[in-house]
């Protein structure tokens, strides 16, 4: 299976209209996904960001001809929206803990956040993150979280992450301060969108909403 993500910036006033659009142009858009064979897409909004995640069979990806009738169908949307990430390239991969992924959705919730690098900070943060993947080694996540990944395109990140709610526990006191040490590191080199870390910050951010699903 291959992962895919989209990143956009909602122009200022325009969220009401690409709403609307959005309404108008979705049966168009998830025929086509389902043409092509993409399938558990999702758009996410926060603040003036939307970010977009699917899957696909391994080698299956939109042909010219599909961008094509992807770029006429954001046109049919006004200058509602310009694009973060580069359409028909793809963004890049940051990290990734894909686990033991769950096919059956019903029991699953999402965690979707979005935070802002520092300028210059891309490469800092791909190697903090590459250590944590070299520590992990060959080991395979049982869970709660399968599907994790995490996405840049310009200064901005994007995570998706699927929890089975089935094996979610109390966080430990030990993990509480693993999570509060990696926060706060991590701070120094982004900030955030998302409400992900208010609890450490005492900052208060919106909650990530999802707008849009398609199997």
């Amino acid at each position: 299976m291959e992962r895919h993500a989209i990143a956009m910036r909602i122009k200022p006033g325009c969220f009401n209209e690409y709403r609307r659009g959005l309404g108008e142009i979705w049966s168009s858009l998830t025929t086509a996904l389902d043409r092509i064979g993409i399938r558990n897409f999702s758009l996410w909004n926060i603040e003036e960001l939307i970010f977009g995640y699917c899957e696909t069979e391994d080698g299956v990806s939109p042909s010219e001809g599909d961008w094509e009738l992807f770029r006429k169908l954001g046109a049919e949307m006004g200058d509602t929206f310009e694009w973060i990430s580069t359409p028909g390239e793809p963004m890049r991969l940051m990290y990734q803990d894909f686990g033991i992924v769950r096919e059956n959705k019903e029991l699953i919730r999402h965690r979707v956040f979005a935070t802002r690098l520092r300028p210059g900070t891309q490469e800092e943060y791909k190697r903090r993150h590459d250590a944590l993947v070299e520590q992990r080694g060959n080991t395979v996540n049982p869970g709660p979280d399968s599907n994790f990944s995490i996405w840049n395109a310009g200064d901005y990140i994007f995570g998706y992450d699927e929890i089975d709610i089935t094996m979610e526990t109390a966080e430990t006191e030990e993990d509480r301060q693993n999570t509060i040490a990696w926060e706060t590191k991590m701070l120094e080199i982004m900030s955030w969108y998302t409400d992900d870390v208010d609890w450490i910050t005492g900052l208060h951010h919106k909650h990530i909403q999802k707008i849009g699903h398609h199997n």
